[in-house]
């Protein structure tokens, strides 16, 4: 088939999702496009399936605010035509959803090409709740020829905030097994950390959604019964406070902020323990690239955290906030060598299990096959 695929191409999991889902494919003998206004992180566009078309948004006096929605649906439109694509697949609602209603409409009277949403989370939770984007944003997912949703609880939110009674389908997050993978124990070296100490990993968007803050007083109260170190991976506008809060509690030296990482399965095994603070996750793509690896995560009961993680299983999940309560499963798993291999291992068969591409990506396809079908 040949697919268009539009995300943000930011440091994000919608992004990530897409982007990781368009290089599954392109390896599969798909022919995918990504049409966005940057190359998106973690794109290879060297792969011989894979193309990028960049969106242009010229300037004008007349605009304060250029049109990039409007600019975005004339570039799907003319790549869809050019290249004779069988559908557009947009992640995030807004305002992909919407161009690509309008780059269908643009299309309408020489040929026909559907397009799928696929809703990640705060375009549903934060952004397309608020009053401003709510009748747009239902419109898009309205107006979508398929609608996905990556938890049951997204799609359960998505009907209760906005009354939608088509199909939702429920296709959930997945990772490459083969990439992100356990570390051998002699080939385990961490060049951040000083030797012999366990490490806590957070990796995210530092949005304060995500809490950020909250991994440092964790790491304090780690520090108060056994050493460790703490690899903050990523970048936003919560990074500043908390270099400012590990100043503050004296941890500064037993932390290193290693901003936007490309890289990060690399990464990834270097941790014993998996950090995720937030206050709401749609489904947790950190979490499981951390199962995926052998790193048990400590996150929160929240969304849909809870349909990937078996508390005291693969991994733990607690309170929002509570910290005590976070940091006391951190130090079981740096403390109890017997209780992190077998959660470590548990993890790992998760993802193995359930949410390796293998798995996921043909539900993908067969999806596409339908929308394409009518």
């Amino acid at each position: 088939m040949k697919i268009g695929i539009t995300c943000y191409p930011t440091y994000g999991g919608s992004g990530i999702v897409a982007t990781e889902l368009g290089l599954e494919l392109a390896s599969r003998g798909h022919e995918v496009h990504f049409i966005t206004y940057d190359n998106p992180i973690r794109l290879d566009p060297s792969h011989p399936h894979i193309l990028y078309h960049e969106v242009e948004v010229p300037t004008y006096p007349l605009f304060h605010f250029p049109p990039y929605t409007l600019a975005l649906a004339s570039r799907m439109a003319e790549v869809a035509e050019r290249y004779s694509l069988d559908l557009l697949h947009v992640h995030y609602a807004i305002p992909h959803s919407i161009s690509a209603f309008l780059a269908r409409e643009i299309l309408a009277v020489r040929c026909r090409v559907p397009f799928i949403t696929t809703l990640h989370g705060t375009d549903i939770t934060f952004v397309g709740a608020e009053p401003s984007y709510f009748p747009i944003t239902k419109l898009g997912m309205e107006k979508s020829d398929g609608l996905t949703a990556v938890s049951e609880y997204l799609r359960n939110e998505t009907v209760r905030v906005f009354g939608i009674e088509r199909e939702i389908r429920v296709i959930r997050n997945f990772v490459n097994c083969e990439i992100y993978r356990p570390a051998r124990k002699d080939a385990r070296q961490n060049p951040y950390a000083p030797p012999g100490v366990k490490v806590l990993m957070h990796l995210s968007n530092f949005r304060p959604v995500k809490r950020v803050q909250d991994c440092i007083r964790i790491l304090a109260e780690v520090l108060r019964r056994t050493p460790a170190f703490l690899l903050m991976v990523g970048d936003g506008p919560e990074r500043g406070p908390a270099e400012q809060l590990a100043r503050e509690l004296g941890v500064d030296q037993h932390v290193a902020f290693l901003g936007k990482q490309n890289q990060v399965h690399r990464l990834i095994p270097l941790a014993d323990v998996m950090l995720l603070p937030s206050r709401l996750e749609s489904f947790g793509l950190a979490v499981l690239e951390g199962m995926a690896c052998g790193v048990p995560p400590v996150a929160t009961r929240v969304g849909g955290l809870t349909e990937l993680v078996t508390h005291g299983v693969d991994g733990f999940l607690e309170p929002v906030g509570d910290i005590e309560a976070q940091a006391a499963r951190v130090l079981e798993l740096l403390t109890d060598e017997e209780l992190h291999s077998r959660i470590a291992a548990a993890a790992r068969y998760t993802a193995l299990s359930r949410f390796c591409t293998s798995l996921v990506i043909p539900m993908y396809e067969e999806y596409y096959r339908q929308v394409c079908a009518g």
